[in-house]
């Protein structure tokens, strides 16, 4: 299943290691860190303030949608799935 992140962007579901919210991101010395280190992974989806950051085993994205939303795209089962 791919779950739309922003900007056009789906990506797997399976592929998801962690979904983030904007306060733990912004509040996290080890966050901040971690997205420090691996600036050449992330991508800025977001022309506001991000909402979101979703780790992924390439990438880190932060995106313009609430982790709530990202997480009830994530649990959505879709028929074709299953065909």
């Amino acid at each position: 299943m791919y779950i739309h992140i922003g900007e056009d962007l789906n990506i797997r579901a399976k592929d998801i290691i962690s979904i983030l919210d904007k306060e733990s991101a912004n509040h996290s010395p080890l966050i901040d860190e971690f997205l420090s280190h691996h600036k050449e992974r992330l991508i800025n989806l977001s022309k506001n303030p991000f909402k979101s950051v979703i780790i992924t085993y390439d990438k880190i994205y932060l995106s313009p949608i609430a982790s709530g939303t990202l997480k009830k795209r994530s649990n959505q089962t879709n028929i074709h799935e299953f065909i």
